[in-house]
């Protein structure tokens, strides 16, 4: 296990590397270009933490390189105001344990997720984001956190929709798993925000599953019925007739275990 960061020109800024758990303690305040790479073997599933900026999350690693482009201007609006800031940052990463991995927990949540390609999993994507402003893109729905009375700026970031009705939001886990159910927790800034009436999920298998929601700042559950999947979608949302044009989602958690390890 291995840790390296390198700046924007390829200078190796700090290192660390240890068996079962590498640990670096980096003196260095984040500049636009940097990047942490995590090395591992390929189908490593991870425990990795980057600085203050993002708490821990679980991650899978499918080719055991994991490359994270530290967030530069505009896109760290999505995070803790001043997380990039700090002289010191500490960075570790692990490998999950076989009991780790047999447990029912979020297969969704990613803290460590970025806008754009990535080589690690779980990974948000979808065909709108608002603006294509960083605290309206659909990583945040994964990024762990619920707050949810307010909107643009951290800690009520969430996915937008720029008010297209034929958005839609998508789940990559890179791998089978098995899920069992779901949350949605819509933005509720009332009465800026509208709320879906409902929407349609579809997943790597071909198959659909409609479902209703309501008016609500809390998590609405979805029995999923352990499906075995590799990517699940939201789409065919159905605004209310409320007059806002802003539906918006700000946590999708997806229950499960892994396929094969349950």
């Amino acid at each position: 296990m291995e840790i390296i960061v390198r700046s924007a020109a390829g200078e190796i800024l700090g290192r660390a590397s240890h068996p079962d758990e590498a640990r670096l303690c980096l003196d260095h305040v984040w500049e636009a270009g940097d990047r942490v790479e995590i090395l591992s073997f390929p189908g490593a599933h991870l425990r990795v933490r980057i600085g203050i900026a993002v708490p821990e999350g679980e991650i899978f690693c499918p080719f055991g390189t994991c490359g994270w482009q530290v967030p530069a201007g505009e896109q760290r609006l999505a995070y803790a105001p001043g997380a990039f800031d700090q002289p010191r940052n500490i960075l570790t990463a692990r490998v999950m344990t076989a009991e780790e991995l047999s447990r029912p927990r979020d297969l969704a949540r990613n803290p460590l997720d970025l806008r754009g390609d990535t080589d690690f999993y779980p990974h948000c994507t979808a065909n709108v984001e608002t603006r294509g402003e960083s605290v309206f893109a659909a990583r945040n729905v994964i990024d762990g956190l619920r707050f949810n009375t307010f909107h643009g700026e951290w800690p009520f970031e969430s996915w937008g929709i720029g008010a297209r009705e034929d958005a839609w939001c998508r789940i990559n886990f890179g791998r089978e798993i098995l899920a069992e159910k779901m949350a949605l927790t819509l933005r509720a800034d009332f009465p800026h925000d509208a709320w879906w009436v409902g929407g349609h999920l579809a997943d790597s298998n071909g198959d659909q599953l409609a479902f209703e929601l309501k008016k609500t700042a809390e998590r609405q559950w979805i029995d999923l019925g352990g499906r075995k999947v590799v990517w699940l979608q939201l789409e065919r949302m159905v605004k209310s007739d409320d007059p806002s044009a802003f539906p918006s989602l700000r946590a999708w958690e997806v229950i499960g275990t892994e396929a094969g390890k349950a």
